[in-house]
């Protein structure tokens, strides 16, 4: 049987609309996600399916300079595939890791679809069929043309939460407005969803001080993990020594070397690993076995996904024994995706795991190029800055907080 080689490789940017603009610590997504497909090709017809973000901007130019490094490379040779596009040293002036992970993604599927099994069943067999998935939920400035969908007071937050209430575990991701108020609406919001279990990260924006604080204010509830209080292994090794919560991070521990620090030296407790971030399933896959070993936690982190990168999180999610928390996903602020078939599905908090070959979702042509198309109209955006607060930007640690009376509309 003829192994597959790599002969073409295609990259389009699409932006998909958001329910409302989602705000972080640092800026703000805009409106909409924007995210780069990528499609391998190989020369027995099968083509792999792979995604990356970006801050807001394409990476259609980036991936175009890889082709050379493509053409002709058998995707099953996936360690040899690594080295290639981001050797540790030589990777230092052009770092690659994201880029890589969408690759890796398009290599697996083309393997999973050779060979006609699902990616989960390369990567040691589903331990799941479906995955659990917490609410993940922002502070939210109102949709432009609507005026709706804003997130900013307790009340609109856990009318938005109790919406998606068939799940059990809650995140909010914070950081935007000052702490005091944010202390009072996450009690607040605690408080109404009863006895569901619930997680506040604040983007690493809190000083080591107002993180401690911060935490004292909040260790009695229902606490899975007070993830990413502030920056650095450093500042996250002195707040765990002051708080009874594990602490969680998909900041300060994104890489190997890292994740060896902190074992030898304790300062997280739950590493929250990403499908792009770390460079793909795989050593995803590889870190969870560390962990393991180390028994640390271990959750799936989202990093705003359309359908392609959910169906990654989905297969490792699948595959990993000692995943115990609730996954997290931006899924379901999009208003549609671009995957046949539409959005996955939520059936009482899980998302099924894909069974057809490859990563089990294939791309809708016509969604495609809507939103190829609408890209093209809006172009991109600053993920570091926040439309309703011109000539803002964060600091870290953040002193600069947005005033939550203000509740206009604005344009972005």
């Amino acid at each position: 049987m003829k192994r597959p080689k790599i002969s073409d490789i295609r990259a389009t940017t699409v932006t998909v609309p958001l329910e409302a603009p989602l705000r972080h610590s640092n800026g703000a997504h805009w409106g909409r996600f924007v995210r780069t497909i990528i499609e391998v090709e190989t020369d027995v017809g099968i083509v792999g399916l792979g995604e990356m973000g970006g801050g807001g901007e394409s990476a259609e130019a980036a991936f175009r300079a890889l082709k050379p490094y493509l053409v002709g490379h058998d995707p099953f040779e996936l360690e040899n595939l690594r080295f290639m596009i981001c050797n540790p040293t030589a990777s230092l002036y052009n770092n690659r890791t994201q880029m890589h992970a969408a690759i890796e993604f398009a290599c697996l599927d083309i393997m999973g679809k050779f060979l006609d099994v699902p990616v989960c069943d390369l990567l040691g067999g589903k331990m799941r069929d479906a995955v659990p998935f917490a609410s993940y939920m922002f502070f939210r400035l109102p949709n432009k043309d609507t005026g709706e969908g804003e997130t900013r007071t307790a009340d609109q937050l856990i009318e938005q939460t109790l919406a998606l209430k068939k799940k059990c575990s809650h995140k909010l991701k914070s950081g935007v407005f000052p702490p005091d108020y944010e202390l009072e609406v996450f009690r607040a919001w605690a408080k109404a969803l009863g006895p569901d279990s619930v997680r506040y990260d604040p983007n690493a924006a809190f000083s080591v001080e107002e993180a401690i604080r911060f935490a004292k204010g909040i260790e009695d509830l229902n606490n899975d993990y007070y993830e990413d209080p502030t920056w650095g292994l450093n500042g996250m090794r002195r707040v765990r020594e002051n708080t009874t919560m594990p602490l969680a991070t998909n900041t300060v521990v994104v890489n190997f070397e890292q994740l060896a620090t902190n074992i030898l030296n304790p300062a997280v407790d739950v590493i929250l690993l990403d499908t792009t971030f770390w460079g793909g399933i795989r050593p995803c896959v590889k870190a969870a076995g560390v962990c393991e070993t180390f028994q640390l936690g271990i959750a799936v982190h989202s990093s705003g996904e359309l359908g392609i990168q959910l169906a990654t999180m989905l297969h490792l999610g699948a595959v990993l024994p000692n995943l115990v928390f609730h996954a997290d996903a931006h899924y379901h602020q999009l208003t549609d995706d671009i995957i046949v078939g539409g959005p996955m599905r939520y059936q009482n908090g899980t998302i099924e795991v894909p069974t057809a070959p490859g990563l089990g979702v294939e791309l809708d042509r016509d969604k495609l190029g809507q939103y190829a198309d609408l890209h093209k109209t809006l172009g991109g955006y600053p993920y570091d800055r926040d439309p309703s607060r011109p000539g803002w930007f964060s600091v870290v640690p953040n002193t600069r907080w947005a005033d939550p009376k203000n509740d206009r509309v604005v344009g972005y």
